[in-house]
């Protein structure tokens, strides 16, 4: 017979977990599409009625985006330029329903390459908070995935928020989707870039991710290094030039990996453009 709990606090949340396995749910809109006609065979924690862990807070090093905050909420959260990506992923994620009640932890834990909000993540440098009953680690986004549906969380642990540096946060950012029509679409692939600019107007650091075209979501250090110290009119220069090592894109019903290779290099290049533009623009201002 499986169980059904849903804890108050976090505390009782955490003492479930160190008793036994039990798949943690939010917003859901994951795990029972996942289920088909299967029947329910896990036991499961419904955190939906522990309060902290819902909310966007900021201390004097972090951004600080507690677990089943929604990705509704987010969007309503006054954040800086360099979150505009994230907030632009956000308005890909399935419908307005389902925005309203997916969280940004369950899009990580979900560990799909096609998650809309790993790449936006990975530009901010994300951190990933985990708790047990008796310890907390904190791991980087780029650790914590480890393929396909694979993370490194552990049966008594949870997820309690995704923490972005502050160190993370300069210049502006933005994110495009391609997918095979407009609305409600799983990506074909997907770029995030944030650019921040010096006081000679070149590009003092550069950001780049790529989802849907490996197992997980990768960012683009070779291209971020070339493009440090460059001025903006030549990104598009420097983004053909460059091989995207990182990637190893898969043929199947969405697109093939030739299709992915060359579709990533131009949202990369667009993502890229609409960022540093955002950050002339406030600049000059």
């Amino acid at each position: 017979m499986t169980r059904y709990a849903k804890p108050k606090t976090l505390e009782e949340a955490l003492a479930l977990l160190s008793e036994g396995s039990w798949r943690i749910v939010a917003g859901a809109t994951d795990f029972y599409p996942a289920l088909g006609s299967r029947p329910l065979q896990q036991d499961v924690i419904d955190i939906n009625g522990i309060a902290a862990l819902r909310g966007v807070a900021e201390t004097d090093s972090h951004f600080v985006i507690a677990a089943r905050t929604s990705w509704a909420e987010l969007l309503r959260t006054p954040l800086p330029p360099a979150f505009d990506a994230l907030k632009q992923a956000a308005r890909e994620i399935g419908s307005i329903q389902i925005q309203n009640v997916a969280s940004v932890a369950g899009n990580i834990c979900n560990a799909s390459p096609a998650a809309d909000g790993v790449p936006a993540l990975l530009v901010l440098d994300a951190e990933v908070e985990l708790r047990s009953r008796h310890a907390t680690r904190i791991v980087p986004l780029d650790h914590f995935i480890l393929g396909n549906r694979k993370t490194i969380l552990r049966d008594d642990e949870m997820v309690t928020a995704v923490r972005i540096p502050k160190a993370a946060t300069a210049g502006s950012s933005a994110f495009y989707k391609l997918g095979a029509r407009r609305y409600l679409v799983i990506s074909i692939a997907m770029a995030a870039a944030r650019v921040a600019f010096d006081s000679e107007g070149r590009i003092a650091a550069a950001a780049v991710a790529v989802g849907s075209c490996s197992a997980v979501a990768q960012r683009l250090h070779r291209l971020e290094r070339d493009l440090a110290g460059q001025p903006p009119e030549f990104i598009e220069r420097i983004v053909g030039s460059v091989t995207f090592d990182e990637l190893t894109p898969i043929d199947d019903v969405r697109g093939s990996a030739a299709y992915r290779r060359g579709a990533a290099r131009e949202i990369v290049a667009r993502a890229l453009l609409q960022a540093a533009g955002a950050s002339e623009r406030r600049a000059a201002a």
